[in-house]
């Protein structure tokens, strides 16, 4: 009998499955087909900070006599703010209510100001944890690398002295150091790190000269972002859940994860591509692919192929394609 059960962030979860923040998880009706198609969890769409700022600035400009009166932009800016976070508490409730799956909410932040005071009414509203996603773009040459990262420190902080639920950090993957990253939000309490973000990307149209975006959707061979820094941190930096996100489109990839070390998956593009029905054909991959290495448990392989765990650890670690090219060099046409 195969055993997926497995716990993240000390939730117990009948599988490590997770459907991530996304236009996927932003309703009680689509969070409710989620659980009935097997997912473990659901984190929910995020909470944008950017978002609700950028709301108030647009209702602010509309009308000129709002502009150079505190009071009035005050009270727009409190109350685009408040209906937002007034309309999310609404949906975890109805989420906790609906189904009985941990309900992860998602706060998506570029500062530490006073709005993450709302993480507790989070809290109050039943959701079993907190998911902070975050991406500083680092536009300031003058600004260190230090001083970037604090940011994000600052950001969790301010959120973990408000709630007692636990916090995960989903994060991008352009640090200068993110071991050390990991291990600073490890020492600060968090119970989770996620790897890795997908945000937006610019992209450029050469006929109408202009900033367009990027592919939104991930595809299969993203993996590769990921399963490296999963492999390595899952190994070295004890005591801290590892999720791995981006590029995960089947059991197979779901399984690379798993034997890398991390504690659960999330999967997005993937069902967004083909259907909530993606979510139990990924679980079934899993099952068959234990039942044919005789695996019973998710405990019995998870990290099997980490960092620690392989016979040559520098696999993880190599830069440079220095095999592959150097038995192909001879067939490139100079």
């Amino acid at each position: 009998m195969i055993n997926l059960e497995t716990t993240y962030m000390g939730l117990p979860l009948k599988n490590p499955v997770i459907v991530s923040s996304s236009g996927l998880t932003n309703s009680v009706r689509k969070i409710k087909i989620i659980e009935e198609k097997g997912a473990g969890a659901v984190v929910l769409k995020s909470l944008f900070e950017e978002q609700i700022t950028n709301e108030a600035r647009h209702l602010i400009s509309k009308d000129p006599t709002n502009v150079g009166y505190p009071e009035a932009e005050d009270y727009i800016q409190n109350y685009i703010k408040g209906n937002s976070v007034s309309n999310y508490l609404t949906l975890i409730k109805e989420a906790k209510e609906a189904v009985s799956i941990p309900i992860i909410a998602s706060i998506n932040c570029v500062s530490s100001s006073d709005w993450t005071h709302f993480a507790k009414e989070i809290e109050k509203a039943g959701a079993d944890a907190i998911e902070l996603n975050a991406f500083i773009v680092p536009n300031d040459r003058n600004m260190s690398s230090t001083k970037y990262e604090e940011l994000y420190y600052d950001i969790f902080n301010a959120v973990k002295k408000e709630v007692n639920i636990p916090i995960s950090m989903k994060l991008g993957m352009y640090f200068t150091n993110l071991f050390s990253v990991a291990n600073r939000l490890n020492a600060d309490g968090a119970d989770s790190v996620v790897l890795f973000n997908r945000f937006y990307e610019p992209d450029i149209d050469i006929e109408d000269l202009k900033i367009t975006s990027a592919e939104v959707l991930s595809n299969a061979s993203d993996i590769r972002r990921s399963l490296r820094w999963v492999g390595m941190l899952s190994d070295k930096i004890k005591g801290l859940d590892i999720s791995a996100s981006t590029g995960i489109h089947s059991g197979e990839a779901a399984v690379k994860q798993l034997l890398a070390g991390a504690k659960t998956i999330q999967i997005c593009s993937t069902v967004y591509e083909h259907g909530f029905d993606q979510v139990t054909k990924i679980l079934e991959e899993i099952s068959a692919w234990m039942t044919r290495k005789e695996f019973k448990s998710i405990e019995e392989f998870r990290g099997k192929l980490s960092y620690g765990n392989i016979p040559d650890s520098a696999l993880y670690e190599r830069a440079q394609f220095m095999k592959y090219f150097s038995n192909n060099e001879k067939d490139v046409m100079i």
